[in-house]
């Protein structure tokens, strides 16, 4: 008859049991499950031309700026998702969560809160903002950040001859409606479109700017591409290929020069995508919720703004917003003084734009203010050397047009002044030099400039 279990057998079949238990989770699962996992600090979702270099990038330098340690890069759960790792001081692991799906996706995710940052190749639209609303006015000047200007880039195969279209051009080529490269005065034979998917606002701009103000839209042959950098390798090895990317994605696709309505065809250069002369200039946006108290949110923001900050941007293929003091060639079309400062004066990189209906410097200008103010103190011209040249669009009296470019520039002329600058002078050119179509309320925007001049 068998003995019955005495206390020390049941302990030691219990000990024994446990080592046995423990063994097999060993052995089924890897020890980093049950490591501890790094503390997630701030989460940012949006934009794939922000998330997909310039995001990570400014995560890297704010955590370094901030003291951490050991920041690195790792994969996240899905394509086009990332984690920035890093240690503080007292050896604790934190991470940022970056996931670059599109800007649409951005504002969804600040409205559920699974996001403290929402990053976007596009400025907020009017029922994304009525959705956001609860939260506070998501257009105010805390809230939407521009980190960046960007150029959109249409892009060809890099043997392609042609070299510049209109966005009327573009527009019937990406509808559809113009089929082959000799229709372009090109050769080639079908043109092959290539376009991001819904969700990218890299999209949302292309049919903002050139589909909607022609009243057409995408053809549905056109192949979908959720990156930006996988759509320019796919134009590369197609020499019939056609299509649009950020300005850091151009690779080794070529880009070609766009005209917009009465304006001169524009190469995506670094100097007319800063003054956003450039037809297809755009801005990178992060939008915060009003009174976000995340201090990692705030951070970044505040380091993307800084100078190093900017200096990224620039290294990661983008625009920074640095004032930089450049050289315009003279042209026979120039209006006679403006001529006058394009051969005796120079331009800086830097064009001062309003909210929509308003003499009201917009969020971008507000910010640039400072800016322009930091560069002629850094370069003693403070005094006398500066010259405003206000721009509008066309009005059924010239003279009036003229006044309200006049204006736009004296506007100008108040916020330096409170940072002690004394102009030389400040003229309006009326609806001249325009550089996007007045057809449209967009274009009659980006023609409603104010232009800085030193000497």
């Amino acid at each position: 008859m068998p003995r019955a279990m005495t206390a020390s057998d049941k302990d030691m079949w219990g000990r024994g049991l446990s080592m046995l238990l423990l063994g097999f989770i060993c052995y089924a699962f890897p020890w980093s499950v049950f490591a501890a996992q790094p503390e997630t600090v701030l989460r940012i979702q949006g934009s794939n031309t922000i998330g997909a270099k310039l995001g990570p990038a400014l995560v890297k330098g704010m955590l370094e700026e901030e003291g951490l340690r050991a920041v690195h890069q790792t994969p996240g759960d899905r394509e086009n998702e990332v984690h920035i790792v890093a240690h503080d001081a007292q050896g604790k692991e934190i991470q940022v969560e970056l996931a670059a799906h599109g800007s649409s996706t951005g504002f969804v995710a600040l409205k559920e809160s699974s996001a403290d940052l929402a990053a976007s190749s596009r400025p907020i639209k009017d029922a994304e903002a009525q959705d956001l609303s609860s939260f506070g006015d998501l257009r105010s000047q805390h809230a939407e950040q521009v980190i960046a200007i960007d150029g959109l880039a249409i892009i060809l195969h890099p043997g392609n001859p042609l070299r510049a279209l209109t966005t009327a051009q573009l527009a019937a080529v990406f509808a559809g409606e113009v089929k082959t490269w000799e229709e372009l005065g090109g050769k080639g034979g079908a043109i092959h479109l290539y376009a991001r998917d819904d969700q990218s606002g890299t999209y949302d701009t292309f049919k903002e700017l050139v589909l909607v103000r022609q009243g057409k839209a995408l053809a549905a042959t056109a192949q979908r591409f959720e990156s930006n950098d996988k759509l320019s390798a796919a134009v590369s090895a197609d020499p019939q290929g056609i299509g649009f990317v950020g300005l850091a994605s151009i690779n080794q696709a070529r880009a070609l020069a766009i005209a917009d309505g009465d304006s001169l065809a524009m190469p995506p250069s670094a100097e007319l995508i800063a003054t956003e002369d450039y037809p297809l200039s755009r801005r990178l946006f992060l939008y915060m919720k009003p009174g976000e108290q995340n201090r990692w949110a705030k951070a970044l923001v505040q380091f993307a703004q800084s100078a190093r900050g900017q200096a990224i941007v620039g290294q990661s293929g983008f625009v920074a917003q640095q004032v930089l003091a450049i050289k315009v060639q003279t042209k026979q079309d120039m209006p006679e003084n403006y001529r006058e400062l394009a051969s005796n004066a120079q331009r800086l990189s830097v064009n001062f734009r309003f909210q929509e209906g308003s003499a009201t410097l917009d969020n971008k200008a507000q910010r640039d203010v400072q800016r322009v103010l930091d560069y002629l103190k850094q370069t003693n011209k403070l005094e006398q050397k500066v010259v405003l040249v206000g721009f509008g669009d066309p009005k059924a009296d010239p003279q009036r047009a003229e006044l309200l470019s006049k204006l736009r520039a004296m506007a100008v002329r108040r916020e330096l002044t409170k940072g002690g600058v004394t102009l030389r002078d400040v003229t309006g050119l009326g609806d001249e030099l325009p550089v996007a179509a007045n057809t449209a309320e967009e274009g009659r925007i980006r023609n409603r400039r104010v232009e800085v001049w030193v000497y």
